[in-house]
């Protein structure tokens, strides 16, 4: 088995969780407070910026696989700690998305 696909479960689930903080950003600037929500926004941005840059080190091989993926999954779990803080239902998406990246991660680094 190839490097690529002994971590396909792990490039997958930031591919996945990349794209539910991108819609979470989004739609936490059409909530009626969007100044309460800064920090999710945020938090969303950085999380879908390090888990296309962890997929794509993945892919390529990279020998930076248990750096790049232990930083992954401290900012998903973080992302995931504000997400649960509101009760919108992009944020408890984005919350399960991020614990499953966060954990897929973890399965790399521990290796």
């Amino acid at each position: 088995m190839t490097m690529n696909q002994n971590h396909q479960l792990c490039i997958e689930a930031c591919l996945a969780c990349a794209s539910t903080c991108n819609f979470c950003a989004s739609s936490c600037t059409r909530e009626e407070n969007v100044k309460m929500m800064a920090k999710c926004i945020r938090l969303d941005m950085e999380c879908a910026a390090i888990c296309y840059a962890t997929a794509q080190l993945l892919s390529l091989g990279s020998d930076k696989a248990k750096a790049i993926t232990r930083l992954c999954a401290e900012i998903c779990l973080e992302c995931a700690d504000e997400c649960d803080k509101h009760n919108h239902d992009h944020c408890k998406k984005c919350a399960e998305a991020c614990r499953k990246c966060a954990e897929e991660c973890q399965k790399v680094y521990e290796r």
